[in-house]
């Protein structure tokens, strides 16, 4: 997989994420299963974030020497192993009382952020192996 591909795939990760979070709602929370809160403004806050991060890997991807800079994989890495830890230590230590569908989906979003992290920095190390 090139490198190009592994950012344009977290791009799409951090882009249904930032607009799941920027639609918050009592519907998306029951949809989905997830813990509810009575604002919604952080939420919508960080799916902003998410969209950002979306857009600079979408640039990064999309490169020309001296072109505009965007995230590169080191980041997207760093980004993705934060944010599937927080997540992870919320599901093992904080006792949410979720319906299952919101431990797996919730679940399958820690190991979605730490496979497209282990992925891209399997791109890395070979990329840089074979230079």
């Amino acid at each position: 997989m090139e490198h190009k591909h592994t950012l344009i795939i977290d791009a799409a990760i951090n882009l249904i994420l930032g607009i799941l979070l920027l639609a918050y709602s009592e519907k998306i929370v029951a949809v989905l299963g997830v813990p509810d809160t009575n604002q919604y403004f952080y939420p919508n806050i960080f799916g902003g974030v998410l969209v950002g991060i979306a857009i600079a890997l979408v640039i990064e991807a999309f490169r020309k020497p001296g072109g505009l800079v965007g995230l590169g994989l080191g980041g997207a890495i760093t980004i993705n192993l934060s944010g599937g830890a927080v997540l992870a230590y919320w599901l093992l230590f904080k006792n949410l009382i979720l319906p299952w569908r919101g431990i797996i989906f919730l679940w399958a979003l820690v190991l979605i952020l730490v496979l497209i992290s282990g992925i891209e920095l399997m791109v890395y190390l070979f990329k840089n192996h074979n230079k």
